[in-house]
């Protein structure tokens, strides 16, 4: 039996998934769950990087606890955001948050030093306000002392793999995403690190997912009484790993990972980087077995989130499944936002920016709990149609369908919504896909796999796959001329 431990870090928890192989399928055990909750100091946001750690080894103790025998190991996490190791090998800071709010403004000022069109073509990354670039930019332009001090730069699970292993490794799937990555090149793009004035020596040697990165050093064995194990480079940005466990049976599909974000896109063997694709401002994240994720990030269900936790605030507290419930009895169609506009970006009263956004576009605003939720979801799942249609433009292909992973599936409204939306069948699991991805490169690494097609064959006989069919398709496509018009998105 090959037992691997995933541990899979979101942007608000973290878990530890053990994976098993038995009888030709996947079998997986949380052991460990814990919250990742960001640290506002003064007016910085950061993420709480030692805790993050410290759970980490949490996560091995139970292993140890329950007689586990470990084969490997392996992390996963959200993308852009970094560390740097000091010349004393030592943390230099705690590494920002991407929402903190000392990047405003960044990507505009570089776009007059270095034009959008130069960036794109040298790394084929979306323009995103919080991407790695424009916060290296943005510490620059405040002259920042991390810059005087770091030595390595280190993206998340970058840091917490040097802290369990000693050796400073860099990982494909988040070097891509730091828009600094030169795909054709397959380096660090040497060009824009000169004219952003940042060495090259910062950044070291990049590991293919599936890659051995080191082995537990011996002073974490000491402390936790336990042996050392390989830890593994897999796909370490998590949607890399949740389009690895995709169960698809061949080789044109669509993909949703759902969660706090959503990553809407296709699999393809070369970056898209003509200018149709830097207009419409997709994306060419690296994956696994020299693939990249040609695809466009959707803000996902961090606004329903926000706007749940300003209730609690208010002393009104609902469960998610509460939530949803009082969405499906709610007037359909009353309301619409575009998820990703920039107000809906940072953290805080979030239902009071929802209904500005309405009655900003001639909308009456929500006013029942029902209905925020209601227009968040509808909103949502139109949006999905809208970025799946370029999708298929972009790459050229007709997809039959689309698959859906990740945590947001256990909304069975957003997953049948999306299906009535786009006009075609949502494959909805697994709902861990990010972990399962994780687990399944590792197998791959240790020829326990073949290949990426193999495990996506044993995914999808491990896990149920629930489809929905699209209903109700007049009143949704006339709900998406509007949503269109309303949103700014109608060509």
């Amino acid at each position: 039996m090959s037992n691997v431990l995933a541990f899979d870090l979101g942007a608000s928890s973290g878990r530890a998934l053990l994976g098993r192989l038995v009888g030709g399928k996947i079998e997986v055990e949380e052991l460990h769950r814990f919250p990742n909750d960001p640290v506002q100091v003064g007016d910085r946001l950061h993420w709480d990087i030692l805790r993050l750690y410290h759970e980490i080894k949490q996560g091995l103790l139970k292993a140890k606890h329950h007689g586990i025998e470990l084969q490997s190991m392996a992390i996963d996490s959200w993308a852009v955001d970094f560390g740097f190791i000091g010349k004393n090998g030592e943390l230099v800071g705690n590494p920002y948050h991407y929402r903190d709010r000392h990047t405003d403004g960044a990507m505009e000022s570089l776009f007059a030093e270095i034009p959008p069109s130069v960036i794109f073509a040298r790394t084929g990354i979306q323009f995103l306000p919080f991407n790695t670039i424009y916060q290296l930019y943005a510490l620059k332009q405040a002259k920042s002392p991390l810059l005087n001090e770091g030595n390595r730069f280190l993206m998340i699970p970058d840091l917490l793999r040097y802290f369990l292993t000693g050796q400073i490794h860099n990982e494909f799937t988040n070097a891509t995403t730091t828009q600094l990555y030169n795909p054709i090149e397959k380096s660090w793009d040497a060009e824009l690190l000169r004219m952003l004035e940042l060495p090259k020596s910062w950044f070291g040697d990049v590991l293919q997912p599936g890659a051995k990165a080191g082995n537990l050093q011996a002073s974490v064995c000491e402390e936790l009484g336990i042996g050392s194990i390989p830890v593994y480079a897999v796909a370490e940005h998590d949607t890399g790993s949740a389009v690895a466990a995709v169960p698809a049976t061949e080789g044109s599909f669509a993909y949703l990972s759902c969660g706090t974000w959503s990553l809407m896109g296709t699999e393809v063997d070369k970056p898209v980087l003509h200018d149709l694709a830097q207009k419409l401002n997709f994306t060419n994240e690296g994956g696994v077995a020299d693939t990249y994720r040609l695809l466009k990030n959707i803000m996902g269900l961090w606004v329903l989130q926000e706007c749940r936790r300003e209730w609690d605030r208010e002393g009104k507290s609902y469960s998610f499944p509460e939530l949803v419930q009082m969405a499906g009895a709610a007037k359909p169609f009353a309301s619409f936002i575009d998820p990703d506009d920039s107000e809906f970006l940072p953290p805080g009263d979030m239902p009071s920016r929802i209904a500005d956004y309405c009655r900003k576009t001639g909308q009456e605003p929500p006013k029942t709990v029902g209905e925020f939720v209601r227009c968040i979801l509808e909103s949502l799942a139109l949006k999905y149609r809208y970025v799946f249609e370029l999708t298929e433009r972009l790459s050229v292909q007709r997809f039959n369908g689309l698959h859906m992973v990740g945590g947001g599936i256990q909304n069975e409204l957003l997953c049948q919504w999306t299906a009535n939306a786009i006009g075609k069948p949502v494959l909805a699991g697994p709902s861990e896909g990010s972990a399962i991805g994780n687990l399944a490169v590792q197998w791959i690494a240790q020829g326990e796999f073949a290949d990426i097609w193999e495990a996506r064959r044993v995914i999808r006989e491990s896990f149920p796959i629930k489809i929905y069919e699209p209903e109700e398709r007049d009143d949704w496509g006339r709900a998406y001329d509007r949503f269109r018009i309303l949103t700014g998105l109608a060509e």
